[in-house]
């Protein structure tokens, strides 16, 4: 018999890439979980809505999630559902609190009550259950301009949004240390892909240069981030799920470190091949003010998952943004 699998958040950018990959990957009878606020969006699973179940609903809502449970006997959770920009954390916390700290509470606590008689005894029908938690990068706080964040890095977030999901990865650690619960976790590095949120960096740049708008870019433009395809941070996700070690954590990271001002002019420059137009799109490029507390360098250390569960990107930065601007040109209306 398939297993039952619970997404949440996955009508969402990665959460949506994910259904798509276990369609792909596996024989799994999907349930995806998604309140639809601005990150989650119909129209990323419109191409695959008939081969999966869709329920509207918020992981806040305990009663709703544990019905769910109740109903359902999902034998794995993938939990992406969780407030996650930055900017928007900075000017209304709250949401943040609630939904990544709050709401993956609820989430265990229904995975624990469902699958467990107790701590440290998973009921003889979940003994292969798996609750992966998807978390990120920011939870190490910032880098100099050398060094990599591993698994062994100590927490340091510096933003409401990235505590609040610090906040939840000790949360799922300890439903493992206290109960048992058979949980991994994933740390990731930024994602880029189709289906990504208009307001994120990329999609932004695209947006912005084919309207003829200036393109911003906070302070000067040195931040770094190491970017993922959103594709091969599926096929992690996916790895880490079916043969991670309980109670682990991988860092999942492209190994593609690029400056945010690289990025626009990278950007920029394939535009000029796919959509020219009379002057360059770089000649829009505008410096803006710098957001607070923003964290000049993330980097992450891949080798634990590439060496242990035999994990590696397809992509580099250049192949991949090549195949996201193409998706954006061919999707305008989502951007």
């Amino acid at each position: 018999m398939n297993d039952k699998v619970l997404i949440t958040g996955g009508a969402g950018f990665i959460g949506s890439n994910y259904v798509e990959y276990v369609l792909e990957n596996s024989k799994d009878e999907i349930f995806v979980l998604d309140k639809l606020t601005y990150a989650g969006n119909l129209k990323n699973l419109e191409n695959i809505s008939h081969k999966i179940t869709f329920i509207k609903g918020d992981i806040c809502d305990a009663e709703l999630v544990q019905n769910l449970f109740a109903e359902h006997q999902f034998k794995k959770v993938v939990h992406f559902a969780a407030e996650s920009h930055v900017d928007n954390s900075i000017s209304g916390p709250s949401e943040f609190i609630q939904t990544n700290i709050v709401g993956t509470f609820n989430l265990l606590q229904s995975a624990y009550k469902t699958w467990m008689n107790g701590p440290n005894d998973l009921k003889e029908e979940f003994k292969k259950a798996r609750f992966l938690h998807i978390s990120t990068d920011e939870v190490y706080g910032t880098l100099g301009e050398t060094g990599l964040f591993t698994e062994e890095t100590s927490y340091a977030p510096n933003s409401p949004y990235s505590a609040s999901k610090a906040s939840s990865d000790f949360i799922v650690r300890s439903y493992f240390h206290t109960y048992g619960l058979p949980v991994v976790t994933t740390n990731c590095s930024n994602n880029y892909g189709p289906n990504q949120h208009k307001e994120k960096l990329i999609p932004t740049i695209i947006r912005k240069a084919i309207s003829g708008e200036p393109i911003p870019i906070y302070g000067d433009g040195k931040n770094v981030r190491d970017w993922l395809y959103v594709m091969d941070h599926c096929s992690g996700i996916h790895l880490a799920l079916e043969e991670g070690k309980l109670g682990e954590t991988y860092n999942i990271g492209g190994r593609n470190e690029r400056e945010n001002l690289y990025i626009a002019n990278v950007i920029c420059e394939l535009l000029d091949e796919m959509q020219p137009k009379n002057t360059s799109y770089k000649e829009q490029i505008t410096f803006v003010k710098d957001r607070p507390g923003h964290d000049f360098r993330y980097a992450i250390d891949a080798s634990k998952i590439e060496g242990e569960l035999g994990w590696k990107a397809k992509e580099n930065f250049e192949t991949g943004i090549q195949k996201t601007i193409a998706w954006y040109l061919d999707n305008r209306d989502r951007l």
